[in-house]
């Protein structure tokens, strides 16, 4: 049995028009993401310079809100500290596209941990520590909070 979703005008329009396609060459932190479950694989690039996120990008594989959480996510971080950027959550992400189907939330939590992912590439290039940053999760579905959202 198949189910329609029921996705924003935001979510629509940064899938269809997706922001900051592409990769950054020599990137100040790079870092891939993704879920087994459903097969989605994120990649975000970080171009951080004096503390500041300049440029981001991404590289996803995966369905339409993949992609739009994706295209969200570059748009938020671009711009912020990278203390700023740590705090984009995926609620953020979520809120700033206007929500996401109950199924689709895993998609901005991908989105999430990819620019986790970055930042802790960028911190362990440079010897530096991100206060509240985490060591990376690969796989979206080992995070406890990935279990919390689909109950």
């Amino acid at each position: 049995m198949s189910q329609v979703l029921e996705y924003s005008e935001k979510v629509m329009d940064h899938f269809t028009n997706p922001r900051n396609v592409g990769e950054i060459e020599d990137a100040a932190g790079v870092g891939t993401v993704g879920n087994a479950k459903c097969g989605d694989i994120m990649r975000m690039y970080l171009d951080i310079e004096d503390n500041v996120v300049k440029d981001a990008k991404f590289k996803t594989f995966g369905c339409g809100a993949a992609v739009a959480t994706s295209s969200m996510a570059t748009e938020l971080v671009i711009g912020k500290t990278v203390e700023e950027a740590l705090k984009v959550t995926n609620k953020a992400v979520m809120e700033a596209l206007d929500g996401l189907p109950p199924v689709k939330v895993h998609c901005s939590l991908l989105a999430e941990e990819a620019i986790h992912a970055a930042l802790w590439d960028y911190a362990e290039k440079n010897g530096i520590k991100i206060e509240g940053l985490k060591p990376p999760v690969t796989d979206i579905e080992e995070t406890e909070e990935f279990y919390e959202m689909e109950k």
